[in-house]
């Protein structure tokens, strides 16, 4: 992905390891096989022959037959540069396209001609709408000519039965705007995406099934799957290119060969890809270790890879033979760790092209000045870049605490035994996703409360309203203080996100998946409360009465509220939480992410289109320490940094 956040993220490749003009290895997000000469060449070869036909016109002197196969060289010349072009492409002129990308040998084909691909990520679900042009635009002045994105079902779906391809996730409009851009598109439809994304894309309701076994021929999952296909599939075939649209080739899954679990799991993907429509060059897409577990029959395998090492493309190679050699991910960034550094490298080997808010990196001047190179002709102008705007300190001057929003807000569950978050019954009957769950229950006295492991990921642990501890992966036991009568026991549970990758995707259930006990006896009869602090939540949160000032010093958890005022066009800015502990941000109903005082990061980006003139409401969701400002700067803080080879 161009666009890089924290995580991570991916800026796509095609790549061939022949050498050319004396240099040998790959060439970063280039792939083009042998192809660029050998075009040029047949381009001239059949301008020559249209010039010897003419020559042979029985009548006219020779000015003239010269002024005949020029036109006729211009004209061909012409419809070839055309026919290549998206900026001048509309339905009308889309004739003669039969043979879409094919591979023949070391090159890639497009309408049978040599087609190099210079491709980038850009994931339209990470970027506001308002935004998707622009880093297009980006792309193509960067040189770039092929875009890749992944499609989130988890996204798309998120209410089981329930599709959504509207606004932000308007999957048409992303695609037919990269094509007025002049980009072609290999689409990553899934359904599995990894992606750095909760549960690899995958939605949380199909884990309220026990019995769920993920990227498998499972009946209950590809029952989930054809269903999701079926809605899918009609946006994105109209699309393709022997129809006119920009999508050159489609991906079967993603990196198979890392889980691999069902032999008859990728054929059964790619039969729901062509059954439904997809007629475009298929690809597969694994590292090193899986790509020889990640083939289907028919689909062209390609590699991912952090750091080009020796060998890797030689071992794509063996895998498949006198085929085009292309990476489909070179990776961009990395993971940053809560608690640990934020991670930098060089940019001559592993670096984002553009930062979250669509700035220029280092990296993308030296793969202009590469591919421009290679390219043989001038590119676009990079486009300017975002103002950022620094609105100064936004004082946070009123506060509810979570205890006061349950009665009027929130309607509890009522179960014997504990429940996970997914099978809570609510959004009709697709369980909770994200956010938190509070566990409430009554006991008497106090003793020794242990989790069994059973906490994901992270509780608070309160006796009435009294903060006692947490609970989490290493700490599964607390104490709880002794007292008179009957009290409540509380548990916040927080879902810090689901696995993306890796065996493990069928254990992701969040909240408490099994019983935790008390003095070795197990806690029951639970009032359950859900916070996944979706919009309307956060809307009706607003309503509530019994906000009030701020004191000088509270403890949540709790919800605070403040605004912020501005008098011209917004501009994109970053807000600080510097004296703020734990918690989540949410600016005018949109949720800007967690922020954590053990860093890495200490600012969260929030887009301009986000905001509006006038008054903008902030919410925060403090667990513990509340500071009474944040301040909006005008640059990001990613924490300390820590540079790796």
């Amino acid at each position: 992905m161009l666009a890089a956040p924290n995580g991570r993220t991916r800026c796509g490749a095609e790549g061939r390891d022949e050498t050319e003009g004396g240099r040998s290895g790959p060439k970063p997000l280039c792939g083009r096989g042998e192809g660029g000469a050998r075009w040029r060449r047949r381009r001239r070869c059949r301008g020559r022959g249209r010039l010897r036909a003419a020559a042979m016109w029985p009548c006219g002197g020779r000015r003239q037959r010269r002024f005949g196969g020029a036109a006729v060289l211009l004209g061909v010349l012409w419809l070839l540069a055309r026919r290549f072009n998206w900026s001048e492409l509309i339905p009308m002129r889309l004739w003669g396209r039969t043979l879409g990308l094919q591979t023949e040998n070391s090159q890639f084909l497009l309408e049978g001609m040599p087609f190099r691909i210079f491709g980038g990520s850009m994931h339209y679900f990470r970027v506001p709408r308002e935004y998707w042009e622009d880093r297009m635009l980006k792309m193509k002045a960067c040189g770039l000519n092929t875009l890749t994105t992944y499609v989130p079902w988890n996204l798309h779906e998120q209410t089981r039965g329930k599709f959504d391809f509207t606004q932000d996730l308007d999957l048409e409009a992303f695609l037919s705007l990269a094509a007025k851009n002049g980009l072609w598109v290999i689409l990553r439809p899934g359904p599995y995406i990894c992606s750095e994304w909760d549960l690899g894309g995958l939605p949380s309701w199909l884990l309220q099934d026990p019995e769920m076994q993920l990227r498998t021929t499972y009946k209950g999952f590809t029952e989930a799957v054809d269903a999701y296909f079926d809605h899918l599939m009609p946006i994105v075939v109209p699309l393709q290119y022997k129809k006119g649209g920009p999508i050159i080739a489609v991906q079967v899954e993603n990196e198979y060969g890392s889980y691999a679990k069902d032999p008859n799991y990728m054929a059964y993907v790619k039969r729901a890809l062509l059954s439904r429509g997809i007629v475009e060059l298929l690809m597969t897409s694994d590292n090193k270790n899986g790509l020889s577990f990640g083939l289907v029959e028919g689909a062209l395998a390609t590699v991912n890879f952090q750091k080009l090492e020796p060998g890797v493309l030689k071992y794509l190679d063996t895998v498949q033979r006198d085929q085009p050699k292309m990476v489909m991910e070179y990776w961009t960034g990395w993971f940053d760790n809560w608690g640990g550094p934020h991670y930098v490298f060089d940019a001559d080997d592993y670096d984002a092209v553009l930062t979250e808010a669509g700035d220029y990196t280092s990296k993308f001047f030296k793969l202009r000045q590469l591919f421009s190179a290679i390219i043989g002709q001038p590119l676009p102008l990079p486009p300017m870049i975002e103002s950022k705007a620094s609105y100064g300190a936004i004082l946070l001057h009123q506060y509810i605490s979570l205890w006061d929003v349950l009665p009027s807000l929130i309607q509890p569950f009522k179960s014997e035994f504990p429940v996970n978050m997914e099978n809570l019954h609510l959004n009709d009957s697709s369980g909770q996703s994200y956010g938190y769950v509070l566990y409430e229950t009554v006991i008497f006295g106090g003793g020794h409360l242990h989790s069994r492991d059973h906490v994901r990921d992270r509780a608070q642990v309160f006796v009435n309203t009294m903060y006692v501890g947490e609970l989490d992966y290493n700490t599964v036991e607390l104490s709880l203080p002794e007292g008179q009568g009957f009290r409540q026991l509380r548990l916040l549970v927080e879902n810090r996100g689901r696995v993306n990758y890796g065996l493990a995707l069928n254990e992701q259930r969040k909240g408490l998946i099994g019983d935790v006990f008390l003095n070795k006896t197990p806690l029951r009869n639970f009032k359950i409360y859900s916070l996944e602090m979706k919009p309307d939540f956060m809307k009706s949160l607003q309503q509530v009465a019994g906000w009030s000032a701020v004191p000088d010093y509270f403890v949540g958890p709790a919800f605070f509220r403040g605004r912020l005022w501005i008098e011209h066009q917004p501009q994109d800015t970053f807000l600080k939480l510097q004296g703020w502990e734990k918690g989540v941000v949410f600016v005018n109903g949109h949720n800007l992410g967690r922020y954590w005082k053990i860093g890495p990061q200490e600012t969260l980006y929030l887009p301009g289109p986000w905001l509006q003139k006038g008054n903008n409401e902030i919410v925060i969701f403090e667990e513990r320490t509340a500071g009474r400002i944040i301040q909006s700067v005008d640059i990001p803080y990613l924490g300390r940094t820590q540079y790796v080879d």
